[in-house]
Parts: C-alpha cells; structure tokens; sequence
C-alpha cells in the first residue's frame, strides 16, 4: 500500500450536507463529481454537524467510511 493511502486526509469542512466519493474516480476528491454514474457505486451522503476538520479516509478500509477510523494502523503490506 503507498504510503499516501496508509494515512487519513484532513480537510475543512462546514456544516451541511455533502456527498462524498466512493468510487475513487471523482475527480473533485473526496467529494462525488458523478463519475460513478453507470456502476454500482452510491456516494456517501453524511450531515456535517459543525464547521471544522474532518479526518477522510484513504485506505478506504474504514467501517465509518468516507471518515478514518483508524483501521489503517492494523493493515498490512
């Protein structure tokens, strides 16, 4: 695994409603920019409570997915 997908992104967020990418191609990351149209693939739609730093998942492994729940420490190469 490179080492940009072993650790979580942290970005600024506001409060409100945003979609999130599941499918890896957006190209708007992490925000969905509806390349997943024609596949399986359904963004994450979460509410963002307050304005503040959001911790994003990158080894997509996360059971609170888009957000890091700290699974990448216990991946393996």
């Amino acid at each position: 695994m490179s080492e940009t997908r072993k650790k979580p992104f942290v970005i600024q967020e506001t409060a409100g409603t945003k979609a999130y990418c599941a499918c890896g191609q957006s190209k708007n990351l992490p925000y969905c920019d509806g390349s997943h149209r024609g596949t399986e693939f359904t963004p994450f739609v979460v509410k963002i409570e307050k304005d503040g730093p959001v911790a994003i998942c990158a080894c997509r492994q996360s059971k609170n997915r888009p957000f890091c729940d700290g699974t990448h420490r216990t991946l393996q190469e």
